[in-house]
């Protein structure tokens, strides 16, 4: 599988990232062994996980995904051989990530952070740390022209009380850096305001450079290309897309208002990003015109986000193999310009649905 660089680094990753989110949930030890032994035959070097996995977030739940990874490397002896890639929760009221208060993005915390995860992870250092959603308040995803949903407002936006601040986040990081336990760090979830805040924070010599941005991507949601698409593009920062299925929205399985027995959707009820006015007529479309290419709809979906120009490496989740190995040959769809120029039609139409 062909690698490209990540950021400014020397780290090259593979086109396709290994999302995690499942494993200790939806799916058991052994079978998120089986998806990272089968990723890595098929080329993959890049894995993608959280403090918070699995999804959805419960505090009995909380670190089993990071466990799992680390006994996979454990048994393998392959830590040299993975780029690993973490996040640290941003601001919440949920008091069991460090124990016995509310989480914020401060020296305590972020270090309370790194040191579980290294040791859930069984590892001292992890390649990627990024930070899950900014302590500011601001909506996930949000974009100017979401069809048929309340667009972001200006006074939507502003300064939480006690709010952290960005330089002080950032020489939290520098911290890490300097003492090994990190390699490079990066935002997921961001801004372009944020993205350059920190940018320019690293530019007077107060921490690491943002290396990579990780924020939803997938035909149902191009707002990455409203802003940020130039922001990367110029400050070179990767793209590191999730959900480019729309948590499975776009592989057709929720066509007409199915819910398939143990989907996602089913067992937990948090499809609501992706319900919004006009989502399901719009996300049909699109399964609709893959089907017209003779492709499965998230076949479809995946070779889209791999083909940006823009994206690094597309981070893909599956909790059966046979998803997965769809995904993983999604690197090898030749997209042609007849499909591009098809896709583009309908958004032109229907901009983006979803925040």
């Amino acid at each position: 599988m062909d690698k490209r660089r990540l950021g400014r680094t020397d780290l090259l990753v593979s086109r396709i990232c290994l999302g995690s989110m499942t494993w200790g949930q939806q799916n058991t030890e052994a079978e998120g062994h089986a998806q990272m032994d089968l990723a890595f035959s098929r080329g993959v070097n890049f894995i993608d996980t959280a403090e918070l996995y699995p999804i959805p977030p419960k505090a009995e739940t909380q670190g089993r995904t990071e466990k799992i990874i680390g006994s996979w490397m454990k048994a393998n002896g392959n830590r040299d051989q993975v780029i690993l890639a973490s996040k640290v929760v941003g601001r919440t009221a949920n008091a069991w990530f460090r124990g016995d208060r509310p989480s914020k993005l401060v020296r305590a915390d972020i270090f309370d952070a790194v040191e579980k995860s290294l040791a859930k992870l069984g590892t001292d250092y992890i390649d990627l740390y990024q930070i899950h959603w900014p302590e500011r308040d601001i909506p996930w995803g949000a974009n100017p022209n979401r069809v048929g949903a309340v667009p972001r407002r200006a006074d939507a936006v502003g300064a939480l009380a006690g709010e952290t601040p960005i330089a002080e986040t950032l020489s939290v990081f520098d911290e890490l850096v300097k003492a090994g336990k990190i390699r490079h760090f990066g935002l997921s979830n961001e801004s372009s305001w944020g993205v350059m805040r920190f940018i320019a924070e690293a530019d007077k010599g107060v921490g690491p450079r943002v290396v990579s941005v990780q924020n939803a991507y997938n035909l149902v949601n191009r707002g990455f290309e409203v802003n940020l698409a130039e922001v990367c593009e110029r400050e070179q920062i990767s793209l590191l897309p999730y959900s480019p299925l729309a948590q499975g929205y776009l592989t057709g399985k929720y066509d007409h208002g199915a819910r398939p027995q143990g989907s996602r959707s089913q067992l937990f009820n948090r499809g609501q990003r992706y319900e919004t006015p006009n989502a399901a007529e719009v996300q049909f479309e699109y399964n609709e015109l893959a089907r017209s290419f003779g492709m499965e709809p998230a076949l479809f979906a995946n070779a889209y986000v791999a083909s940006r120009p823009f994206v690094t490496s597309n981070i893909v989740g599956a909790t059966a193999i046979w998803q997965l190995e769809m995904a993983l040959s999604s690197v090898d769809v030749t997209w042609t310009e007849e499909m591009q120029k098809a896709v583009d039609a309908i958004h032109q139409r229907v901009g983006n649905p979803c925040p």
